[in-house]
């Protein structure tokens, strides 16, 4: 079933044509992703779609009753508002249908009136929207968000999860997703693509995260030159295709090349070829020169060399015993590490557990408070700070990136300015345009173009993938592939770790731990202990079951009578400290800590449940082996 038709939309923003007589087609129950190079038109999409603004020319035909709701790209602004009201403004569409139901009820209705009403009746049953509260505490449990927390309290992955929650709670047929993973670490993703996955609606996504889109997309959909293609199929099937296309575009333009080639050498023909030439031919002639005017070529990708500097020493930074803790909280405790040239280290783990911290010890801009950082000989440094603390906004790309000259280095060579932002995607009109006014994609350019200017043999990147598009990403981990120095990389992109790195650095249970292999070899690992605990589980069950059906046994084991006596005080204490707990997490001040507090709060509330369901379920199968003895101890009855 179609939801939203474009029919021939076109719009344009000053001189830059962003769509051209483009069409499109939605329909229930797809995951399409939008994708397009930076700047190709993705959120202007998305805000034609919402009705935020208007095309400039065609059509956008949407179905009847369709509910369309956005999670947007930005992060919702902190205010003092609670979450519960947060969630609960996402519902200001249907408000005002029962306001409008409740109104028009009221009335003496003729005919038209009556059908009306059950218009808006239908509306308000095809999106649940009777019993509103009961929808806002639905979407507050299933995304576990605290109700009465304000907003100015939490950290950006919760923001992102309450605006979620917002867009969710509208129980929208189309719901729009605008890079929905940025601010996100990769566990909360994880839990990001369950809920999209299991979500019944049609969903519409634009990312860079291309483990996201794999996951996801039943469709792509792309944004090239003004034009909307639609490419059934995954995202596989997607590179294939458009590879592919772009050979067999080539090649049509290198035929039509030629024969207007050929129809220009035929009209510059002497005077006696002009009197008898084919006037239909000479306005084909015309019509190709216009075609030929109108060609949008297909932009290439970006060009991105890192210089390197002559080889460092084999040692090349060595932690011993470093300690750091923020606030009586430790966020790195008695960490050791030898880095040698040529490794390529990948680090990870939820935000705020002290990933960027760590990379300050390694740089040596902060010094820990107690152990040593030392480096070898030799070191030559690129950072790139993901907070872009570097870039002066009143100042232009060009001159942020070239200290305000004409000509930079590269490789030993003098470069103009303009020609080497071009490799990055910038146009020369572009290179001139203050960094204020420009996208975060294009300010992470800006800084990999600074970054890049120098020569070095240690690359530390602190989450440089964040609103790069594909393309540029695609070229970067090439790059980085190739990069014959040391790297250290902090990144939530599970695909560019895998392509990048050969070990894994990874916060968890509140210890740092150095593992070999890239990402998925490291989610390999943690599935398989994840199984062997199971196995060892199931075998303890079966031991457990052999002990109640086994007939044999006279009596009860030392141990296992000293258990039965203390298990039931220690399920008692423990119940006692469960209580507890459970008190603390509802309490009013419990959101008011610090996250990796609440966090630990909540680990140690499921702990404290598995340990008594344990003992509770000992203490049973040893309860009834007793009674199974006293019943085969009995004398039979005369």
């Amino acid at each position: 079933m179609s939801l939203i038709r474009f029919e021939e939309i076109s719009f344009e923003i000053g001189e830059q044509k962003i769509l051209s007589e483009a069409n499109l087609r939605i329909d229930s129950g797809e995951r399409l992703c939008l994708i397009g190079k930076n700047g190709a038109g993705k959120s202007t999409t998305f805000k034609l779609l919402m009705n935020q603004i208007e095309p400039d020319q065609g059509s956008i035909i949407y179905s009847n009753n369709v509910i369309i709701s956005q999670l947007e790209q930005a992060l919702p602004e902190s205010d003092k508002i609670s979450v519960r009201n947060i969630i609960r403004s996402g519902l200001s569409k249907i408000e005002l249908l029962l306001e409008d139901y409740h109104v028009l009820a009221k009335e003496k209705l003729n005919k038209k009136g009556l059908l009306d009403l059950e218009d808006l009746h239908k509306k308000i049953d095809n999106h649940s929207g009777w019993n509103l509260d009961q929808r806002v505490d639905t979407i507050i449990s299933e995304l576990d968000l605290p109700a009465e927390k304000k907003m100015n309290e939490l950290s950006g992955g919760w923001l992102r999860r309450v605006a979620l929650g917002k867009a969710l709670v509208q129980n929208p047929d189309v719901l729009l997703l605008d890079e929905p993973t940025n601010h996100l670490d990769i566990s909360t993703i994880k839990w990001l693509e369950d809920i999209i996955y299991s979500y019944k609606g049609t969903v519409i996504f634009i990312t860079h995260d291309r483990a996201f889109i794999k996951k996801l997309a039943t469709r792509i959909i792309e944004i090239d030159r003004g034009k909307i293609t639609s490419w059934p199929g995954d995202y596989h099937n997607y590179i294939l295709r458009k590879e592919k296309s772009l050979i067999d575009e080539e090649n049509e333009f290198a035929k039509f090349d030629k024969k207007l080639e050929q129809e220009e050498i035929w009209i510059r023909q002497g005077i006696k070829a002009r009197r008898t030439r084919n006037e239909g031919r000479a306005r084909a002639l015309i019509k190709m020169r216009m075609d030929r005017q109108k060609r949008v070529t297909y932009r290439k990708d970006a060009r991105i060399n890192i210089e390197e500097s002559d080889k460092s020493g084999r040692k090349v930074i060595r932690a011993k015993n470093i300690n750091y803790q923020y606030t009586n909280e430790s966020l790195i405790s008695n960490f050791s590490l030898n880095i040698k040239r040529g490794d390529r280290i990948g680090i990870v783990g939820n935000n705020g557990v002290g990933k960027t911290t760590l990379l300050q010890l390694l740089l040596g801009k902060i010094q820990p408070q107690s152990g040593t950082v030392k480096f070898g000989t030799n070191i030559d440094i690129g950072y790139f700070d993901q907070l872009r603390q570097k870039l002066d906004p009143e100042k232009s790309v060009a001159d942020n990136v070239s200290d305000g000259k004409t000509y930079i280095k590269i490789n030993g060579r003098d470069r103009h300015i303009v020609g080497y932002l071009k490799g990055f995607l910038f146009s020369p009109k572009r290179s001139m345009t203050p960094v204020k006014v420009l996208s975060g994609g294009e300010k992470n350019r800006i800084i990999l173009a600074k970054l890049f200017t120098k020569a070095t043999n240690l690359l530390i990147l602190d989450e440089p993938t964040n609103d790069l598009d594909i393309e540029t990403l695609d070229v970067l981990e090439e790059q980085l592939i190739n990069y014959k120095g040391t790297l250290i990389v902090v990144s939530h992109d599970r695909e560019f770790l895998d392509n990048v790195i050969t070990s894994m650095l990874v916060f968890e249970n509140k210890t740092l731990n150095h593992y070999v292999g890239n990402f998925s070899d490291w989610l390999d690992r943690k599935q398989r202990l994840t199984e062997i605990n199971q196995q060892e589980k199931e075998k303890e069950k079966e031991l457990k079951t052999s002990i109640i059906n086994s007939k044999k046994i006279e009596k009860l084991s030392y141990k296992e009578q000293r258990l039965l006596e203390i298990l039931p005080e220690e399920i008692k204490s423990l119940e006692k400290e469960k209580k507890s707990l459970e008190e603390h997490l509802s309490s009013s001040t419990f959101y008011d800590q610090d996250k990796i507090k609440i966090q630990d709060t909540f680990d140690k509330f499921e702990k404290i449940t598995s340990v008594i369901e344990d003992k509770i379920e000992l203490w049973g199968s040893i309860t009834e082996k007793e009674e199974s003895i006293k019943r085969n101890k009995k004398p039979p009855s005369k």
